[in-house]
């Protein structure tokens, strides 16, 4: 007799909540479960969304050197990649961006997704000085970043790294090339990569690629500073 009862009042109290709610709440809460059902039946029907793979194609990256270098490279730890010897700066040549928009126009021209191996952002489409991994650098694939003669070489071996911006239009964020300087120098530090193999797109292609605001000397002077 006791459970029944305080099924019944539990029932009791269900029901007293329920009638609570006004008939508008009632259809909008119906509303929002159809939604997250189709929502649901969708990405079953359709695979992962736009920018994922079997691995997450993109993470946020922050804090000291030491936590975040730690976090990107922990995942291809026990991955059999390419050789990395060299490193290659573009700029997405767009005010705003994210993966999945840029992993969309790399889709566009005919690449198997994005082409670049690291993203950062500038608070327009990612978080000013956001690190975002592409899956090619979570599975330890090589890149598609450089056309040209050399394109071939340096896909294989050389890591792409984008900063979101114009270059040629405007500077780039000073969390930016914060977040810049330190992914390259822990980089070079876990695979001895020369300071002299940290080249722009526009060294090796035929492009103006970080752009003309870039800062390329106080760039590799800091390099060289943080290496002493």
């Amino acid at each position: 007799m006791a459970t029944t009862s305080r099924n019944q009042t539990a029932s009791s109290s269900l029901g007293g909540a329920v009638r609570k709610l006004s008939r508008p709440q009632i259809v909008w809460a119906s509303l929002l479960l159809a939604m997250t059902v189709m929502t649901g039946l969708l990405s079953l029907m359709t695979g992962a969304p736009s920018g994922l793979t079997l691995t997450p194609a993109a993470s946020a990256v922050s804090g000291e050197p030491g936590d975040w270098l730690q976090g990107v490279l922990a995942p291809v730890e026990n991955i059999e990649g390419p050789k990395w010897d060299g490193i290659v700066i573009h700029h997405s040549a767009s005010i705003q961006g994210s993966l999945d928009s840029i992993t969309r126009q790399h889709e566009l021209q005919g690449l198997a997704g994005l082409g670049y191996h690291f993203i950062i952002g500038n608070g327009n489409g990612a978080d000013d000085g956001e690190l975002l991994v592409g899956y090619r650098w979570s599975q330890q694939l090589p890149g598609a970043h450089v056309a040209g003669p050399l394109s071939e070489q340096y896909n294989a071996t050389k890591i792409g790294i984008c900063l979101v911006g114009d270059g040629d239009s405007r500077s780039f964020t000073p969390d930016q090339m914060s977040t810049l300087m330190q992914i390259v120098r822990g980089l070079q530090d876990e695979y001895g990569i020369a300071h002299g193999a940290v080249e722009l797109h526009r060294d090796v292609a035929s492009t103006s690629s970080p752009g003309r605001f870039f800062p390329q000397t106080s760039f590799e002077q800091g390099l060289l500073h943080a290496s002493r």
